[in-house]
């Protein structure tokens, strides 16, 4: 039986990791992403606007995570959506439909006390590796 592969995926299109993980990681059948904040790469702050910019920043960097991979969010299989306030879930949830129009993955969401950067959402991503 081969031996199974773990890469890690790094990319300058997505934030720089804000402690000892990578953004994403690589595996024979699976891409798993590190939780993402509305994080803009290029300053790494959070982006202003709200619930529904700090979505759609967060779901972007999945996106270019999983496209330095040679994935895409066509491929994603379950994701997990961390909000600092359950009363924001419509918004966000408006802008994530924006990102996963047909065949959504599986998804959990949960309030959570506090996020990284005082960030309103933070979003991870399990994907199939595109063959």
């Amino acid at each position: 039986m081969p031996e199974p592969s773990k890469v890690i995926i790094r990319t300058e299109k997505a934030p720089k990791a804000i402690g000892p993980y990578s953004a994403g990681v690589k595996t024979d059948q699976f891409i798993f992403t590190a939780g993402q904040l509305g994080i803009i790469p290029e300053s790494g702050n959070i982006i202003e606007g709200g619930i529904e910019n700090e979505t759609r920043q967060a779901l972007t960097n999945i996106q270019r995570i999983l496209e330095e991979a040679g994935s895409s969010l066509h491929w994603v299989v379950k994701t997990t959506v961390f909000l600092s306030d359950m009363n924001e879930f419509a918004r966000m949830n408006a802008v994530y439909a924006e990102f996963f129009k047909e065949n959504p993955p599986a998804r959990s969401t949960v309030q959570v006390a506090a996020l990284p950067k005082n960030g309103d959402v933070e979003i991870e991503a399990i994907a199939l590796v595109n063959r």
